[in-house]
């Protein structure tokens, strides 16, 4: 059950509108790593998840992203609504001052439509959770480089306010990932081959002209993996027991 409260979870304040800000915020409203993709996709992974205490986790982080997306929205009109009735500020976005008459709509920062491809779910509750740890890292890159982009204090402390709230999240959804108690390269049911698990395939050889060349470190040394340079010319060395 939802409610609105007719309330901003954080109130906005903007002193002059700025159209092409506005338009770069649409990227949090409705882009791959924005509000309203991140309310569907945690919330759509509650409703599938059998856990309860996990369940109730997504339902209460679902529902604050919808409460982000109002905060957003409104910020971003804000910024847009003057692209409504001026003619030269509509050249900021046309979209918006024509079609939308300077408000906010389901597209992101390049006019490009919000698509359910944005959201990850797979219906297992750690891989699920790995993609949302991942999805507030990106969304609070993207807060913070909105806050460069800035001049208007109270928009930066709007933004400020929402890239806060992405840590706090990401926090919960490693703790939660943790409770589970479960190995990190343990991944569904079925157990990867053995053998070929341990190899690091070197793909990338040699030296080029600007003087790049192999590097080694804790992701391919030899404490983590077997490492097989040139495994395009030397296939031999891929097989692995049974093979």
């Amino acid at each position: 059950m939802y409610h609105h409260v007719k309330k901003l979870m954080y109130t906005v304040k903007v002193g002059d509108p700025d159209p092409r800000f506005g338009k770069m915020l649409l990227e949090q409203f409705g882009g791959a790593n924005g509000e309203l993709a991140a309310a569907m996709q945690y919330s759509i992974q509650g409703l599938n998840c059998d856990d309860p205490g996990l369940k109730d986790l997504l339902m209460d982080i679902g529902t604050e992203e919808l409460s982000h997306l109002e905060v957003i929205g409104t910020l971003a009109r804000m910024h847009l609504k003057p692209t409504k009735h001026d003619r030269e500020l509509a050249d900021a976005d046309p979209l918006v001052a024509v079609c939308g008459g300077g408000g906010v709509n389901l597209f992101n920062s390049a006019g490009n439509p919000w698509t359910a491809d944005y959201l990850k779910i797979t219906g297992e509750i750690d891989v699920d959770l790995r993609s949302n740890i991942a999805a507030e890292a990106r969304a609070k890159i993207v807060n913070e480089r909105l806050i460069d982009y800035c001049d208007d204090p109270g928009s930066k402390d709007a933004l400020q306010f929402l890239m806060t709230r992405e840590i706090t999240h990401l926090k919960a959804f490693m703790l939660a990932l943790d409770s589970l108690d479960k190995p990190p390269l343990q991944i569904g049911l079925i157990p990867p081959t053995k053998g070929l698990v341990e190899q690091y395939f070197n793909d990338s050889t040699g030296r080029d002209d600007e003087g790049n060349e192999d590097m080694v470190g804790p992701w391919n040394d030899k404490k983590a993996f077997r490492r097989v340079d040139n495994p395009a010319f030397s296939p031999e060395a891929m097989k692995v027991d049974g093979d």
